[in-house]
């Protein structure tokens, strides 16, 4: 079972995220439709990525966000860690107890990421690993967890790459090179 955020945790995080995206949508009028995001379930709605692909296309927009509202030093910390985001396209390699392997094929980097919640091993459940995928990973509390994950599910890997993928996976075994923050 990868490891997931404690509940305390993915509320904290769920309450800093949807105050930022909502303060997104709110300040550059992306989704008037969309209404104030304040349960988790809400951002399930598709027009979230609307607002998420925005704030991450400006990633500056969090540090106005910052100046203009009131957190905590220690909510206004993690905030500002969003910057230090990854997107990009990924191969989901294996799950381990203390995270899912996700390599990035921009560098060949090895992220060992946490989930929000236990949906997302689920989620992969009845597809054969490795898979393709585009995530953006962000920083929590010393740790990687995702956001906005999708699936490429009919891109076929042949062999060969399945095998460099695990000797990718293996070889940062080895030199314990798994970046599990940001």
């Amino acid at each position: 079972m990868t490891s997931t955020l404690t509940f305390q945790e993915a509320q904290l995080f769920y309450t800093l995220w949807m105050s930022l995206l909502n303060y997104v949508n709110q300040t550059y009028q992306l989704n008037p439709c969309l209404g104030k995001l304040e349960k988790a379930e809400d951002l399930s709605n598709p027009n979230v990525r609307i607002v998420s692909d925005y704030l991450w296309n400006h990633s500056s927009i969090i540090d106005t966000y910052l100046s203009a509202t009131e957190l905590s030093p220690e909510h206004r910390e993690i905030v500002a860690g969003w910057k230090n985001f990854i997107k990009n396209q990924f191969i989901l390699e294996r799950h381990l107890q203390k995270g899912s392997v996700l390599l990035s094929l921009n560098d060949n980097a090895v992220y060992i990421v946490n989930t929000i919640d236990s949906n997302f091993e689920k989620k992969f459940a009845d597809m054969s690993l490795p898979l393709l995928l585009e995530a953006t990973l962000i920083p929590f509390n010393g740790k990687i967890i995702y956001y906005d994950i999708t699936v490429f599910k009919n891109i076929p890997l042949g062999i060969g790459y399945i095998d460099a993928f695990k000797e990718i996976y293996m070889t940062s075994k080895k030199e314990k090179s798994f970046q599990t923050t940001l």
